[in-house]
């Protein structure tokens, strides 16, 4: 099965994967308020990012690796949609020193060698691969040992998922290939890659309603500290173990590019 692209829609993205989809989402007051949860939620669980190499995975607009950057860390975000990649370029240029950099590349087979990162982030991208099993693996590798992975996926219990769902059998490409986990699922998932859960927290419990969304907002952090049933976003963070084995590449080839040799998107 050919995998899905490493783009990065929002929980409430309406199937649109163009940079202009994701700028009109961030207009809408459900948009605005969605994302502004999910990223406050995955920062929390980043933590200080002062010094450390940080990779983005399906970094989309470039809109949480810019933030990632802005922690005076070393950011690096990762996408196929050479679209998506330019925007991200044209929203960081003009910073200085340089805050982040985009490399073009699939999940499947990350373009870096073995333990290069310090924290991996993957936001709504899991979802929409093909093997999730392959692109864990692959953060996995590329992370330290110790080092820190952080998550954000689509839940699957929650009026979001039930609504994407109808949309995949009236015909979305997008929603129909989509996947949608449970806490247990992205535990096991981790876990098989070789790390060790250490935080769950749910986010996004309103329902996909705009006037619903602002006044619900103020109770989602209670929310997400009880349960992540009904939350329409699951974020994650685990530690890489280190069990004194390497772990390989899913196709089987040596890793050649060490990230100051990775060479940027360009013209």
């Amino acid at each position: 099965m050919r995998p899905a692209p490493a783009f990065q829609p929002t929980s409430g993205a309406a199937g649109g994967t163009s940079p202009d989809a994701y700028t009109r989402w961030r207009t809408t007051t459900l948009g605005r308020v969605t994302e502004a949860l999910e990223q406050r939620r995955i920062l929390d669980l980043v933590g200080p990012l002062k010094g450390q190499r940080v990779l983005d995975l399906g970094s989309g607009d470039g809109l949480l690796t810019a933030a990632l950057a802005t922690q005076a860390a070393l950011a690096v975000g990762i996408d196929i949609d050479r679209s998506m990649l330019l925007a991200a370029m044209a929203r960081t240029e003009h910073r200085q020193p340089p805050s982040a950099r985009f490399v073009r590349g699939r999940l499947e087979q990350l373009p870096f060698r073995d333990a290069t990162f310090d924290v991996v982030v993957a936001v709504t991208v899991l979802c929409l691969v093909s093997d999730q099993t392959v692109a864990v693996r692959e953060a996995a590798r590329v992370l330290r040992p110790g080092g820190r992975m952080v998550i954000g996926d689509l839940g699957r219990w929650s009026a979001w998922a039930a609504r994407r769902r109808i949309k995949g059998w009236c015909g979305s490409r997008l929603w129909r290939s989509a996947h949608f986990s449970s806490a247990a699922d992205l535990t096991r998932l981790l876990e098989r890659a070789g790390l060790t859960v250490e935080a769950v927290r749910g986010s996004v419990y309103y329902p996909p309603l705009g006037l619903l969304a602002q006044p619900l907002a103020r109770l989602d952090h209670w929310f997400g500290s009880l349960t992540t049933v009904g939350a329409a976003f699951i974020a994650m963070a685990a530690t890489k173990n280190d069990p004194g084995s390497t772990i390989v590449r899913a196709d089987g080839a040596n890793a050649s590019s060490t990230l100051p040799g990775t060479p940027p998107l360009r013209e």
